[in-house]
């Protein structure tokens, strides 16, 4: 069987992520939820979910292959500025390298790569909230930039929360802005997943929790 999901950096068979995959009878597709810190990969026609705050996804798919995936993180805050550059960066780049990586080792052709980007809404209730959004949409905006990725579609900033349904095989995604929720999930799981960011190692080589 083909290995084509990852987490965390680790790869898992799709079929081993539990909770995480599911029927979506609406759209009448096997479904995969990706959670903060978390990115999928692959060729079949799949649908990707995730519901993202002041975190950041790319959506990048390989518009000839038919191959696609998404990445979803938040670059990590702190308080000291000289850290919170070099941390940021490497924590960044890993996220995306890794997707990028995975791409290609399905397939997909670097220069037919394309990129839909969402997120960094002011949502986290943290201090300096706002800022974390715009950092996480700048940063993945200006990485692209260097990797010569041209994102032909973004949804990024504002202050709601934004579920995103992104099918790999042509590049669509469905955007639903959350103005009305019914609990505090989404809140609950950024948070958690900021406090992770908080203590990650950046020193040498990325260790991502997990």
């Amino acid at each position: 069987m083909e290995t084509e999901g990852f987490q965390d950096g680790e790869e898992t068979h799709a079929e081993a992520w539990g909770a995480n995959t599911y029927f979506d009878s609406y759209f009448e597709i096997e479904a995969v939820k990706i959670l903060p810190g978390e990115y999928y990969v692959t060729r079949q026609d799949k649908l990707i979910v995730t519901v993202l705050g002041s975190c950041v996804a790319a959506c990048i798919h390989d518009k000839v292959q038919g191959i696609g995936g998404i990445s979803h993180f938040m670059l990590p805050f702190g308080l000291d500025e000289t850290e919170l550059i070099d941390s940021s960066i490497r924590y960044g780049s890993h996220a995306l390298e890794m997707l990028i990586n995975q791409l290609l080792k399905l397939g997909a052709i670097k220069d037919q790569l394309e990129a839909k980007v969402f997120g960094g809404g002011n949502v986290l209730a943290a201090p300096d909230s706002y800022l974390i959004g715009e950092r996480n949409a700048a940063f993945l905006l200006s990485y692209l930039e260097a990797e010569k990725i041209p994102v032909i579609s973004q949804s990024l900033l504002g202050d709601w929360p934004q579920k995103v349904y992104f099918f790999p095989a042509t590049g669509r995604v469905l955007v639903k802005k959350l103005k009305r929720l019914n609990n505090t999930t989404i809140f609950d799981r950024e948070a958690r997943y900021f406090e992770k960011l908080l203590n990650i190692e950046v020193a040498g080589n990325i260790e991502l929790f997990g």
